[in-house]
């Protein structure tokens, strides 16, 4: 698989881009030549500059050590909701589609109720009824996400569970459990990891969304929404304050959505070439 994976040059490429937002998220603390909240307001607004290599915003804080201590909360939001999202849909989509019935009804119809509303507004919704903060906005993010996977699950637990390897496993006295854990979640993570490459970008564009608006974190915390929202008055004449954060969620959305390309042609045999 990773010589499949090796072969396509976009993915390679988006996978480059996110290992170096994750280094820079990690060593952060490192890089940063400036504390990303310590204000200079005789130098704000300050154009990109030898000192200042991306400028200063209107308090006089670096945009470049903000920005990389953006990428901590940016990435780490991602994954957040990620794991969260995807494990309530997992555990739902795959008792769902092993246990059918009404139980499956039950759940399906629930999952129904959260896709007929918009994601963005639901999730404003939420955000707004559980207070601007950048924990809840997770959890806004979270409650509109899981329903994506629990349906992708369950149509493919509903593939399966009829397969006869399942079949087998009934027939020797497996329980149900281990069925569920040992036989058919392993055979459903193909599609979750492409599922979950792809939301990764989302999520990220998402929870900047709800900063941006205000129901997300909160100023004086460096996160790329924020710092677009707080630049966006200055935008046609200090061009860099919105510039910069916007470019680095471009690079960073866009690796994820390479790398679920990649991963999508490499685990799906029809896509192969």
């Amino acid at each position: 698989m990773l010589r499949r994976f090796a072969k396509e040059k976009t993915a390679v490429f988006g996978l480059a881009v996110i290992v170096f937002f994750a280094l820079v998220a990690v060593f952060a603390p490192l890089l940063t030549p400036y504390d990303p909240l310590a204000q200079d307001i005789p130098n704000g607004l300050a154009p990109p500059s030898a000192e200042h290599w991306l400028g200063t915003d209107k308090l006089g804080r670096d945009i470049f050590s903000r920005m990389l201590y953006g990428a901590r909360i940016s990435l780490g939001a991602g994954l957040g909701v990620v794991l969260m999202a995807g494990l309530v849909g997992t555990s739902v989509g795959i008792v769902a589609g092993y246990v059918g019935g009404w139980l499956d009804e039950a759940l399906m119809r629930i999952t129904d109720i959260f896709f007929a509303f918009p994601s963005l507004i639901l999730a404003m919704a939420i955000a707004g009824a559980l207070g601007p903060s950048l924990q809840n906005a997770l959890i806004a993010v979270s409650v509109v996400t899981w329903p994506v996977y629990a349906r992708l699950i369950r149509g493919q637990v509903i593939v399966l569970r009829d397969r006869e390897f399942v079949q087998a496993a009934r027939a020797v006295g497996v329980g149900h459990t281990q069925i569920l854990f040992r036989h058919l979640f392993p055979n459903t993570l193909s599609p979750l990891l492409v599922q979950a490459s792809f939301e990764m970008g989302t999520v990220i564009l998402a929870v900047a969304g709800l900063s941006f608006i205000g129901f997300g974190a909160q100023p004086p915390i460096p996160e790329w929404g924020v710092m677009i929202s707080e630049g966006r008055n200055y935008i046609t004449t200090h061009w860099w304050l919105t510039f910069f954060p916007a470019m680095a969620m471009l690079f960073a959305v866009a690796g994820f959505n390479l790398v679920g390309d990649g991963l999508r042609d490499v685990l799906d045999p029809r896509l192969r070439r």
